[in-house]
């Protein structure tokens, strides 16, 4: 039986980590989880998200796609201002039912999508 996902995993460029570190880490505020020896020498970067993980994986090409991680938030209008003042381009959809929500897209090109849920 499946009951939960452990990571997602998302492309980053050969030497992408500071810039991986600088956009999960400094501006969405994950923690950076250690990756195991048996793959550091893989490079790329893993971070918390909650009980589950986003791995920064490399790859030669970062292919550009609509396949994305949802993330939940609580302070969705700050973090889309943080992100707006650090020139990260945004993306509007179509309203989701019980959600408010905006995409952004990382140093990499990743489609990122942010989720909070309406209240009330």
């Amino acid at each position: 039986m499946i009951h939960g996902i452990a990571h997602v995993q998302v492309a980053i460029t050969p030497g992408g980590e500071d810039a991986a570190r600088a956009f999960y880490g400094g501006l969405l505020g994950l923690s950076e989880a250690p990756k195991p020896a048996t793959l550091a020498d893989r490079g790329g970067c893993w971070f918390r998200c909650g009980p589950q993980e986003i791995h920064c994986g490399v790859e030669e090409t970062v292919a550009v796609s609509k396949r994305h991680p949802a993330l939940l938030t609580d302070e969705l209008d700050a973090l889309r201002a943080r992100l707006e003042a650090a020139h990260v381009p945004i993306q509007l959809d179509r309203e989701l039912p019980g959600y408010r929500r905006f995409y952004a897209f990382d140093p990499f090109g990743n489609r990122i999508e942010f989720l909070e849920p309406v209240v009330g």
